[in-house]
């Protein structure tokens, strides 16, 4: 093989004199789809019981992903000299059996069949009598003129809404098609609890969502890691999913189909609905502190003042564990989502240990937690970093990669807010990739990952994703394999890992991260969000301007 072929993954950053001295290892400077492939099948084996939080398959998977960067080289960057991050947590068990919602004490709506969810309220009885309104999407939206809420005062109520957000093709009002975080559910219930209101349901259907009602019930059944609550910080006593047919039983006494109320939400002048009944809920919960981590490596950078500076690469490691199960199978492996992620920061952490000239500034590879619970691990970190967000240069993350063979294209969406957007641009052409638009806005994706902490706080931030243009693969392929992964296997005991999987595109990903993380750890200023971006002010905040 050419020399320049050999290295053209991390030779964007490196001199040529670099490449002369390293083409002796020039294997362990390319990153491995078979190291990658041993990863995945430990991280997403039945022995490690679906990595649910606070359980042996967390012990067992942070353990292995410190080992692995401990083998590599790679330097200990956690707290008091180890690769551990200590996160703090909260565990809530709704117990089902025990749980229940009554509509004016004539229908009873069951947990599973009819309603998932768990109390944020971290106490272990949680009863309540409530007052239903409907508040549309419950979003309220000044920069868009746009509020669900009308002024009504839903303090002490039971709210019912969808999730997802008004739809537009109009990119200037809630983004277009591209969903934004008022469209997630986790800021619906964020607002329903700073509106003081005592529960809030979500009436699920698939479009609105993105996903099936299995992948709700398999997500919302099971225990949830929470950060305690701070000293009358308001929380909601239930937050619920509900079904289409148990969302129209709420919502009956309007007159109006699920549909028919969904299509009033969509128009600015919706005002909320009372619904005109109560609410009884009840929903015991098991509470326990867990003591979880983020696992982190660090690899100093040569220059003596820019070394304390970092560039990000990150993944979470955690799944759903142990849930509802599904043809007899309750272990929720989490193959694709996120072992395949992990094992690429940990090839992306040993190749750059590897490599015999490290660039100006370090690098941190780190392992959060609690992803599946509403990005907790993420925005821990963020909120407790190694290096602050004004020190950091960017965070690269990796979540969730189908192994089906090479792609020509590329998905970096939200790296075109960022002043880095031409230089990823240069790395993906010289790769040979075609950076390509979000496949589903919809889906809301970059509020979906655990980069979104991180750009919270200011720092440039986004995901490495595979493309769909499969090399060698009918047209369709790539659509249709997304399709079916995300209705059949994502957050189910069937995302599994299987030995003909094709691990090609995940070595193309992850040179594509090197090459691009290389270079950015090699630039004279810091990146920032580009004018008018909503973490602007966040990145301007942290120091760097």
């Amino acid at each position: 093989m050419a020399l320049l072929t050999v290295f053209r993954p991390i030779a964007l950053a490196l001199t040529l004199s670099l490449l002369l001295t390293a083409f002796s290892s020039a294997e362990d400077l390319t990153p491995s789809g078979e190291k990658m492939r041993a990863h995945v099948k430990y991280l997403a084996s039945d022995a490690l019981e679906g990595r649910g939080v606070g359980t042996r398959g967390e012990r067992l998977a942070t353990d292995y992903l410190a080992a692995q960067l401990e083998a590599s080289g790679v330097k200990a960057g956690g707290e008091d000299g180890t690769y551990f991050q200590r996160v703090t947590l909260l565990g809530s068990t709704p117990q089902q059996a025990e749980a229940e919602l009554v509509i004016d004490g004539k229908t009873t709506l069951h947990f599973g069949q009819d309603f998932v969810g768990n109390s944020f309220a971290q106490q272990p009885d949680n009863g309540f009598d409530a007052e239903a309104i409907f508040v549309g999407h419950g979003i309220s939206a000044p920069e868009f003129h746009w509020d669900d809420y009308k002024g009504v005062d839903v303090k002490g109520k039971v709210l019912v809404y969808f999730t997802n957000e008004p739809p537009s093709d109009d990119p200037a009002f809630f983004g277009g098609r591209a969903l934004t975080y008022y469209g997630r559910w986790t800021y619906k219930f964020e607002e329903a609890a700073r509106r003081g209101a005592v529960a809030a349901i979500i009436i699920h259907t698939t479009p609105t969502a993105g996903y099936g009602w299995a992948t709700v019930s398999g997500s919302f059944s099971q225990e949830r890691p929470e950060v305690k609550l701070e000293p009358g910080q308001p929380a909601l006593k239930l937050a619920a999913w509900v079904t289409t047919e148990a969302g129209a039983k709420l919502i009956a006494s309007t007159g109006k189909t699920v549909d028919e109320l969904l299509a009033m939400a969509n128009r600015p002048e919706f005002r909320p609905i009372p619904l005109g009944v109560h609410i009884r809920g009840h929903l015991p919960v098991k509470l326990r502190t867990i003591e979880s981590r983020n696992v982190i490596g660090r690899v100093e950078g040569d220059d003596p003042e820019l070394r304390k500076q970092v560039v990000l690469f990150t993944a979470h490691w955690d799944h759903l564990g142990r849930s509802v199960p599904v043809n007899g199978d309750d272990i929720y492996n989490g193959a694709v989502d996120n072992a395949t992620g992990c094992a690429m920061v940990l090839e992306m952490a040993r190749v750059w240990q590897t490599l015999p000239h490290k660039p100006r500034r370090s690098a941190l590879f780190i392992f959060v937690t609690a992803e599946e619970s509403g990005l907790i691990g993420s925005e821990y970190y963020g909120k407790h970093p190694v290096a602050p967000a004004g020190q950091t240069a960017a965070d690269l993350n990796f979540d969730g990669f189908y192994p089906f063979g090479k792609t020509r294209d590329v998905f970096v969406t939200g790296a075109e807010r960022t002043t880095l957007w031409p230089l990823v641009q240069r790395t993906a052409k010289r790769l040979s990739l075609e950076i390509k638009p979000d496949a589903e806005p919809e889906q809301g994706s970059y509020y979906r990952s655990d980069h979104f902490s991180l750009a919270r706080v200011g720092v440039p931030a986004f995901s490495i994703e595979a493309g769909r243009d499969y090399l060698g693969k009918p047209a369709d392929f790539g659509r249709t394999t997304f399709e079916t992964y995300n209705t059949q296997h994502y957050h189910q005991p069937s995302d599994e890992y299987h030995d003909d999987w094709d691990f090609a595109s995940m070595e193309q990903m992850a040179q594509f991260g090197l090459a691009l993380g290389l270079d950015i750890a090699n630039q004279p200023k810091l990146a920032t969000w580009k004018p008018g971006d909503e973490f602007l002010s966040a990145r301007q905040t942290s120091g760097v301007r």
